[in-house]
């Protein structure tokens, strides 16, 4: 009997030995990204600094627009230009239409005088004639201005294509973050000169991080996606805090173990990587130390 209550008392220790040991672990990262110059030019201002918290899409610098600026002002001179040359259509063939009304007015007098026989047929076929030839006359004119406005509503167009491009260069030249985060590392002062593409600053988002943590094969099948599980973070001089986090991603394919990771079977050599996403609450920092519990 007291074999089996010490047996018993092994087996219990072992057990909570075992539990006390987590089933991955792994560090913390974070979202990072590389922002950089949409226009070249001078920066002009940039009010930034390495630690400094950034909202997303907030101004905080910009690039000299100067050029563009007069580039738009010339492109409006010509949109104006354009404007100017186009045929007021009304007015080019009101002299026409005027004559053809007073030629149908006589048409319609002289079949008064063919009727009281004090005009001959020929003096109306030639008022009728008349009329045919203007009416060409009117519509040729008409199609030649259609088609000398639709060549300068083109030409319009074609430049207020070029007016928006450089509207979007302007906006361009303003500097901001996409997304909302901490700044990591600043590449670029104020008065430097700086070209597209040109890496400016990098900014991480502290506020959804994830562990990298790795698993062994036996634990694969407990984990899928979308799981929650526990997550613990390594604050030093044993304190820890605890946070509830999700299973965002899980490798297809094993690796080696990180020669930094530990796993719980440490005889295991091929393990899996995955992602817990976890909600910061302002203590998790990029590169901590993780662990994972199923």
């Amino acid at each position: 009997m007291a074999l089996l209550f010490f047996a018993c008392q092994c087996g219990c220790k072992e057990n909570r030995r075992r539990n006390d040991k987590a089933d991955a672990s792994g560090v913390f990262e974070a979202t990072e990204v590389v922002v950089s110059a949409q226009a070249s030019g001078v920066i002009l201002s940039f009010s930034l600094w390495e630690g400094d918290m950034l909202e997303a899409n907030k101004p905080m610098g910009y690039i000299d627009t100067i050029q563009l600026h007069l580039k738009k002002l010339q492109l409006h001179a010509n949109i104006r230009a354009v404007e100017s040359r186009k045929s007021n259509i009304p007015k080019q063939v009101a002299a026409i239409q005027e004559q053809i009304t007073i030629q149908k007015k006589e048409l319609q007098r002289f079949n008064n005088l063919v009727s009281a026989n004090a005009a001959t047929q020929k003096q109306v076929d030639d008022i009728n004639s008349a009329i045919n030839v203007l009416e060409k006359q009117l519509a040729a004119q008409t199609e030649l201005l259609q088609n000398s406005n639709r060549t300068l509503e083109q030409e319009h167009l074609a430049l207020e294509i070029q007016v928006a491009q450089l509207e979007d260069q302007i906006i361009k030249s303003v500097i901001s973050s996409p997304i909302s985060g901490i700044v990591l590392a600043k590449y670029a002062e104020c008065g430097e000169v700086t070209a597209l593409g040109k890496a400016l600053f990098k900014v991480a988002d502290m506020e959804h991080i994830f562990l990298r943590a790795y698993i062994v094969s036996e634990h694969l099948t407990q984990m899928q996606l979308g799981q929650r599980v526990k997550v613990t973070a390594d604050f030093g001089e044993k304190e820890r805090r605890a946070y509830q986090g999700t299973v965002s991603w899980i490798s297809n394919q094993a690796e080696f173990s990180p020669k930094n990771i530990q796993t719980r079977n440490e005889r295991d050599n091929l393990v899996y990587a995955v992602k817990i996403a976890v909600r910061n609450d302002g203590y998790l920092k990029v590169g901590m130390y993780g662990e994972v519990w199923l």
